[in-house]
C-alpha cells in the first residue's frame, strides 16, 4: 500500500500522478485509506490536526509519487445578502451555532440544514441549495497546518 506523509503546495507546475477528490469532511481527516483503482488503495498517513485544502499535494513516503487534492463538489447551501453587512450579520449568527462556515466576500457556504435556512431567509438573506466544492474555516484553536 502506498502511504502519503507529506503535504505541500507550489507554485511549480507539477504533474501528478493521481488527483483525489475530497469532501470538506474528508479533508480534516489525517489519516485515512482510499481506494483509487479496484485493488489499489493509498493510505493518507499526515501529522494529527493536518486539514487538506484544494490543490495541496501529497508526497508519498518514499518521494517517488504525488498526489493532488481536489475540494469534491458537495451538497451545500450558498447564501448571499445585498450587503456586505449582510453577510457580517448572516456569519455572526452562524458562529453562534458553531457551523462550519466557508466565508468569502461575495457569500458564505455552509451544509445543508432547513432550520438555519429559514432563519437566514427571516434575516433577509437569499439561500440557494446547490453542489460546489466547501471550503470551510478551520477555525481559531484548531492544530493547523496551513499549506495554502
Amino acid at each position: 500500500m502506498i502511504r502519503l506523509t507529506e503535504c505541500f503546495s507550489t507554485e511549480e507546475k507539477i504533474e501528478p500522478a493521481w488527483t483525489i477528490s475530497l469532501t470538506a469532511e474528508e479533508r480534516k481527516r489525517s489519516r485515512q485509506k482510499l481506494e483509487l483503482t479496484p485493488n489499489q488503495y493509498i493510505y493518507i498517513y499526515l501529522p494529527r490536526g493536518t486539514v487538506l485544502h484544494d490543490g495541496n499535494l501529497l508526497r508519498s513516503e518514499t518521494g517517488e509519487l504525488i498526489v493532488r487534492v481536489l475540494a469534491k463538489p458537495e451538497p451545500v447551501m450558498t447564501i448571499r445578502g445585498k450587503t456586505t453587512l449582510d453577510l457580517i450579520k448572516a456569519a455572526y449568527h452562524l458562529g453562534n451555532r458553531h457551523v462550519a462556515l466557508e466565508i468569502t466576500s461575495d457569500y458564505l457556504r455552509i451544509s445543508p440544514d432547513s432550520v438555519l435556512s429559514s432563519l437566514l431567509i427571516q434575516l433577509g438573506l437569499e439561500v440557494i441549495e446547490e453542489i460546489a466544492p466547501f471550503q470551510p474555516e478551520i477555525g481559531a484553536y484548531g492544530h493547523i497546518h496551513n499549506y495554502e
